[in-house]
């Protein structure tokens, strides 16, 4: 029979190693493209899925950061007005800092509660609660 160490270093070869970057969060890019005077973003409903968000809070939040108006038109979103994608990924970045990322951990295992008329971003992760603002 085998020692303990010479079987954990034969699972250890064994093993695949995981090649990818260090975190396990990415925020997502968007992606689209720009028709006339229109922002089509092509995979916005996938991005909310991703933050685990409503898409009515993030449409909500971005058309008002944005300052432009906007429909939904399936999966894409349909902006009235030329913008760069770097500016549309500034504000998603902004979104998930606030309305995702814990502020204590960093993690996104996080949740948007509502207590009478505050809202709070409670991580499922340390158990941390902060205040959001409710009001987009």
């Amino acid at each position: 029979m085998e020692s303990y160490e010479a079987l954990l270093n034969e699972a250890y070869e064994k093993v695949k190693q995981v090649k990818g970057t260090r975190e396990r969060f990415e925020i997502p890019k968007i992606e689209g493209r720009i028709e006339g005077k229109k922002t089509i973003l092509t995979n916005f409903i996938q991005i909310s899925s991703h933050l685990r968000r409503p898409v009515e809070h993030f449409l909500k939040f971005l058309l008002k950061e944005l300052a432009t108006p906007g429909q939904l038109e399936g999966d894409r979103l349909i902006l009235n007005n030329k913008i760069p994608s770097a500016k549309i990924n500034q504000k998603i970045e902004e979104y998930t800092n606030e309305f995702v990322l814990c502020k204590e951990c960093k993690k996104p295992d996080t949740q948007i509660i509502k207590e009478d008329r505050l809202s709070f971003l409670h991580c499922l992760a340390c158990g941390a609660k902060h205040s959001i603002r409710s009001k987009i």
